[in-house]
Formats: structure tokens, sequence, C-alpha cells
């Protein structure tokens, strides 16, 4: 029996791909200046007005869809008698993925003999999106439900979702990141290298000075961690910063290209939490890529910049790139010790010592 493929509009999947590939995607919605915005239509959406407005001050609120939202959107489905497949922002940063779940369970007691499954992807943006489109061609192939559930289950374990952003301010009043330690480099000129990890919470796990250098950087884990990138669709998704994500499209094409690369503007709800300058890449690598990073900001920072010494070689200037890639991991690591001496001082504590760090190095 063929099942119906769902997803909703943090996937961040282009309007015509939606059309083309017969998706059917449920609105998150986002409120300012005291109204309420959905967009379904992302050619209609206006990212560089948005973000800009964003910048200079524009408060952007969202909130979750109510598990009878679900329920009312897989009906029709189930009805026709479809079994329906869910493909769902992740858990670890929205309550929506559990709304759809209770919803879903609701929706068995009076349709027992349907199958209306959940994936948790871990992941928002294409890292939900390009889930969604594997879930298309599953059903055009006419695989079963249980075999197509098993199969997008493996592929969530194998999605890296890695992203940088201009200011971690925007995913703390969100509540989206869960190492919160890593803030203080807000108050440098450092930018973070965040991920999705096991949970498909947002955590920080290396830092960068310059934005040129976290762009790079990103290029550099995905020619490290990519499996097989000529098989798989790789997404790059910004936040009004087309410049910076043309260069990382360029990056990924010049070592190892991928079968085709989906470039597209955060859409409002998700873009609205990471913020103006937001700028991530989304790619398959082996079942466990998202423990990467695990040993800490200063292992993972020390790890990106061994790759990227390695893998940007001729992109930048090789001496710059590696005066850069030691003074970093340094101040890293010399901050990691920091960070267990003054235990549990005052976050402005650490904040002075970091700053105090940089700038010797610096010099």
């Amino acid at each position: 029996m063929s099942f119906a493929v769902l997803t909703d509009t943090s996937g961040n999947l282009l309007t015509q791909e939606v059309r083309d590939r017969r998706l059917q995607v449920i609105p998150f919605s986002y409120r300012y200046n005291g109204q309420e915005h959905t967009c379904l239509d992302t050619e209609s959406f206006d990212a560089e007005d948005f973000y800009g407005r964003i910048k200079h001050g524009l408060q952007v609120t969202t909130s979750q869809i109510s598990p009878q939202q679900y329920m009312d959107f897989f009906e029709p489905y189930v009805q026709k008698g479809q079994d329906v497949i869910y493909v769902a922002m992740s858990s670890g940063i929205s309550g929506s993925c559990n709304s759809a779940r209770i919803g879903a369970e609701m929706l068995r007691e009076n349709y027992p003999e349907r199958t209306v499954a959940v994936i948790d992807t871990r992941g928002a943006a294409l890292g939900e999106g390009i889930i969604a489109l594997i879930a298309c061609d599953l059903r055009d192939q006419g695989v079963d439900t249980a075999e197509a559930v098993a199969i997008l289950e493996k592929h969530v374990e194998r999605m890296f979702n890695v992203f940088t952003v201009d200011d971690l301010m925007h995913l703390r009043r969100g509540g989206r990141l869960s190492n919160l330690s890593a803030i203080m480099g807000t108050v440098l000129n450092i930018k973070p290298l965040l991920k999705g990890d096991e949970e498909g919470k947002i955590v920080a796990f290396g830092k960068l000075r310059g934005r040129k250098k976290s762009v790079e950087a990103l290029a550099a884990i995905y020619d490290k961690l990519v499996v097989n990138p000529e098989e798989q669709i790789v997404g790059v998704v910004h936040a009004a910063c087309r410049e910076d994500a043309d260069y990382l499209v360029r990056l990924i094409n010049r070592n190892r290209p991928p079968k085709r690369v989906l470039l597209a503007d955060y859409e409002p709800v998700t873009g609205c939490h990471v913020g103006p300058g937001a700028l991530a890449l989304f790619f398959e690598s082996e079942e466990g890529v998202r423990s990467y990073g695990n040993e800490g900001i200063a292992g993972g920072l020390k790890e990106a910049m061994k790759v990227g010494e390695n893998a940007l070689k001729g992109i930048t200037g090789t001496e710059t790139f590696r005066k850069t890639s030691r003074i970093v991991s340094e101040n890293a690591r010399k901050a990691a010790e920091t960070a267990k001496r003054v235990g549990g001082s005052a976050a402005a504590t650490l904040s002075e010592k970091l700053k105090d760090l940089t700038n010797r190095d610096g010099k």
C-alpha cells in the first residue's frame, strides 16, 4: 500500500521542489508586530528584507503546532486508505515533533489498520528537507511503509547538520543552544561552529576567528566526513548571506563534488532563531557522525583546523591559514584549561580571560 509523505515548512524545500515531488507541507507560524504569518511559498519570501529587519531589532516569535492540528493534517490521507510518513523537525529544538507523535497516536485509535509514522530527523532546514526527498524516492519506488521507515532512520543517523552564525544570542534567546558556555565567544570576533548532536540538540564544538575561516572550516569538515558525495544531495542554507553561501558551494564542489547541491534561503521560522548571517551545510557521512566534535570545544576546533589545513591548501594563503590555526587552537586549549580552574566563577571572569588570551596572541 502506498504511503503519503508529509513534512513541515522547517524542511526549507523550494516551492517547486515541493510541487514536483508531491509533498504535503504543514506550515509553521511566526509572529511579529502583533501579526501571525506563515511561509508556504518560498518563492515569495523576501529573505533580505526579513533578516535585515531582524538585524535592526525586529523581534520574531514562533509557536509549535498542536496535536489536534497534526491529527487534522494526517487524517485525510488515512481516510483514503494511505499510510502516512511525516518527516519532522528535530525534537531536540522544538516540541512540534512530540505534538506530531501525539496526533498520530490519537489517529491510530480510529484507524488501527493504518500506519502513521513520525520520523524525528534530529535536524532542521535541509537536514530535514533532504530526508523528506529521500522519503519521496522510496514512495515512488514502491517501498512498503515499514521498510521505508527503517531506511529513513538510517539516513537520519548519517545526516550531519553543521553551521555557523554571526551572533549566538539568537539561539540563546530561543533556548536552542545546549552548551551555553559557548556564548562567551560572542564578545570577540570569533565565529562558532555548531552542529546537531545525537539527540538533535544544537551544540557548539569549535570557534574560529573571522567569518571566512568559519566558512572554510565547514567545507573542510565536509571534505573529511562526506561519504559517496556523487550519490547524494547536499544542502546549503543561508540567512541573507548569499555571497558566503556561494563561496561554500564552490569549496564543496572543489574536491568532492556531490550529485546535486540544493541552495536556499533560511525560511523564517527556523531562520529567526539562527539569525542573520547564519550559514548551514547538510550532508551524509557514516553512521555516528553526529558525535563528531564531542571531545569538546577545544578538541573540535583543533580537529576542524587540522582538517582545514590539509583540505584547503591553495584556497587561501597557506601560511596565513596555518598561523591562524595555531593561534586559535592554542587559545581554545588555554581557555578550556582556564574554565576548569575557575569552575563555578562568573561567566564574566572567563570572558575576560578569553579576551586577554586572544589579544595577547593576536599582537
